[in-house]
């Protein structure tokens, strides 16, 4: 950002990161494309970027101003899909970067969406519920012309919950006159929300990890399980591993590095962290240094946090033998090509973090039909396209020789710029 706060300079080399990752990771597949690769440049321009101004009043009468984002990085296959995220450190780039990622994540899963993202940068820890509020209604009204159930679906992300998308679903139908239950997933129950949309994205990382456990001799029962990010994402993917016998012996979070060698009472370290906001004081596991941290002895390491966060320092350190990305973009290319070398496995975040996007696609079907599944319906239509997804980009990656991620940016690149190809350019 320059020094009035603005990002209109992300494409200075100097601040690239991280849709620099992804550029990369496109430019790494197009050679696996064929004539398709002539339209590689479509995956490397985002088609819609929105810039928006978000003022409020604050609780003590004083005006301030928010920069919100909404990019729709492709539309070839259809609507836009992608969460919003309230974070301090969101920037343009990095919403780029989420929603190139989204596109790939949808068209590697098969799901009838393109890819979208959205955010503002602030803390939402910093304002009153009242504040909160009126930031995501003004967020909403302004980004509205480009979001709609069939133009671009909105759904929670990082700092964003269930009554983020209640308040966004709000907002846009009084907009519009009339109720558009579409217009985000990821809501409460009561509004047209999916059983199951809460755990999908945690639930769908233990499938991957399950799968790429069964296919190298590791499997989950009485595996070591690493995992960095507590939310609703790396704390729902820790349950399932301890329900499903694996052994979670370290923790991290915003606030504190936490472990046990005989293994940490998920169920007590949510409930910690539903009273206290972090893991910061539990009692059931001991501080870690964060060096520490990066070299435990694992079976499964799970980054669940923020992008970048696996850099080449420490994949060098890491003794994983199966890294699942359960955040997005959380490895960068180098370090990617250093855990390759090292016959680490990485299980990337377009396939292994792809189950909220599948079930907000079940929870978008459902509110267009007005009839809604079980939740065990849910989760079985969830494990068979997980499943399925990752046995296709198993079987690629083998016959290609290359890696999971290149598989799975084959499979998508070659559905994205196919549909592309198909369609055609207009005017």
């Amino acid at each position: 950002m320059d020094a009035t706060g603005s990002n209109l300079s992300y494409l200075d080399p100097a601040r690239r990161e991280p849709w620099a990752s992804f550029i990369e990771q496109i430019d790494r597949v197009a050679p696996h494309l064929g004539q398709l690769s002539r339209w590689i440049e479509t995956l490397k321009h985002p088609k819609r970027v929105l810039i928006v101004d978000v003022p409020i009043v604050r609780d003590d009468g004083t005006i301030a101003h928010y920069e919100g984002y909404r990019v729709q990085h492709n539309l070839s296959r259809g609507p836009g899909k992608g969460g919003v995220r309230f974070h301090p450190a969101v920037t343009l780039n990095e919403v780029m970067a989420l929603s190139g990622w989204m596109t790939i994540k949808n068209a590697a899963l098969g799901l009838p969406f393109g890819g979208a993202k959205g955010g503002i940068r602030f803390d939402p820890r910093s304002v009153s519920r009242p504040e909160l509020e009126r930031i995501t209604r003004r967020y909403t009204s302004e980004i509205g012309i480009v979001i709609g159930p069939d133009k671009d679906i909105p759904a929670p992300d990082v700092g964003t919950n269930e009554q983020t998308m209640a308040w966004m679903m709000d907002t846009y139908s009084m907009n519009v006159g009339g109720t558009a239950s579409g217009v985000v997933t990821g809501k409460p129950i009561s509004l047209g929300g999916s059983l199951g949309r809460r755990e999908a994205t945690g639930r769908g990382v233990y499938f991957a990890a399950r799968e790429a456990g069964l296919r190298i001799g590791t499997p989950v029962l009485g595996a070591r399980v690493v995992v960095q990010g507590f939310g609703n994402v790396g704390g729902i993917a820790a349950r399932i591993f301890s329900e499903n016998g694996a052994k979670v012996i370290a923790l991290q979070d915003a606030e504190t590095t936490i472990a046990n060698e005989a293994g940490i009472d998920i169920p007590a370290a949510l409930a910690h962290v539903a009273e206290n906001g972090s893991l910061l004081g539990f009692a059931g596991a001991k501080r870690l240094s964060e060096d520490d941290f990066w070299q435990l002895d694992c079976a499964f390491f799970v980054p669940a946090a923020l992008e970048g966060q696996v850099t080449p320092a420490r994949a060098r350190a890491m003794r994983a033998k199966i890294v699942v990305e359960g955040a997005n973009g959380p490895t960068t290319p180098a370090a990617d090509d250093i855990l390759n070398e090292r016959n680490i496995l990485v299980i990337p975040d377009v396939l292994a973090n792809a189950g909220g996007v599948t079930v907000s696609y079940f929870e978008w079907v459902q509110d267009f039909s007005s009839f809604f599944w079980s939740e065990d319906e849910i989760n079985e239509r969830l494990e068979r396209i997980m499943t399925n997804a990752f046995e296709a980009t198993w079987q690629l990656a083998q016959e290609r020789k290359v890696t999971i991620r290149t598989a799975a940016f084959i499979v998508a690149c070659q559905r994205v710029l196919a549909s592309r190809e198909q369609r055609g350019l207009y005017p």
